[in-house]
């Protein structure tokens, strides 16, 4: 499952520099999947493909986020969600609309990061 961020985040950013995938965004900031991962070109649902590089539209405009697809909740990297454990208002949260096993949240890392 991936952690979100609920509308109790402060904008301290202390969170964004934790994220092993940089799957965290300042609200109204572009993200791309090449950020911090090793992906330069994604294959999307609909058979399509876009540039790793090609910016996507924040997913908040007013607070810090977390791209789901990118979030591994720190699987292979640390033993538990690192944005939740530095979160000084604990708003880094479980996000029930992404449940994942800990297999596919290591199948995950690993295609992010090509291993």
């Amino acid at each position: 499952m991936a952690i979100i961020i609920t509308d109790e985040c402060i904008n301290c950013g202390a969170c964004e520099p934790e994220c092993p995938n940089t799957a965290i965004y300042e609200g109204g900031v572009e993200w791309t999947w090449g950020d911090g991962t090793s992906l330069t070109s994604i294959e999307m649902e609909d058979g399509s493909s876009i540039d790793g590089s090609e910016d996507q539209e924040p997913v908040s405009d007013e607070f810090y986020y977390i791209v789901p697809d990118k979030c591994t909740e720190c699987i292979g990297f640390h033993e538990e969600p690192q944005c939740a454990a530095v979160c000084p208002v604990d708003c880094c949260v479980d996000d029930p609309d992404y449940r994942e096993t800990e297999e596919e949240l290591t199948a995950k890392k690993e295609w992010l990061h090509d291993e």
